[in-house]
């Protein structure tokens, strides 16, 4: 089972989640599951396809945003976009769960959604280094 990380009461960051996983985030009371893992990044992971059907399965909506490296600007207007929209809790994903945090991150610091020093905080408390990737 992986570690559903809380970062606010509204977003959560994830390793890699498996189709139980979802079920799980479902009846915790997720209602978007944001995949920023691309497929075929390692040999074992499941398939977006495969995460989404069990998503879709569960009742929540779901959305395939793959990160390589660092997040472009089109992935993080992407993974903003997806959140303002999801009317409720929302876990993202990917194969630590760092690509998936630094992604939205971002996407707050530039919106203003909040300062810096609050989510290098939030990202602390749930085992994330943000200092050298926000803009300070």
């Amino acid at each position: 089972m992986s570690d559903f990380r809380r970062i606010t009461e509204s977003f959560s960051v994830s390793p890699q989640v498996t189709e139980a996983d979802i079920v799980r985030a479902a009846a915790e009371g997720f209602v978007l599951v944001i995949n920023n893992r691309p497929d075929g990044e390692d040999p074992g992971q499941p398939s977006s396809a495969a995460i989404e059907a069990a998503a879709r399965a569960a009742g929540m909506d779901y959305v395939h945003i793959p990160v390589r490296g660092g997040p472009g600007p089109d992935q993080v207007e992407a993974v903003q976009r997806a959140v303002e929209a999801a009317g409720g809790p929302v876990l993202a994903f990917c194969r630590s769960g760092t690509r998936s945090i630094v992604t939205w991150s971002i996407g707050q610091a530039l919106s203003g959604a909040s300062d810096r020093e609050t989510l290098v905080r939030q990202g602390a408390a749930a085992g994330y280094d943000l200092s050298g990737v926000l803009p300070g």
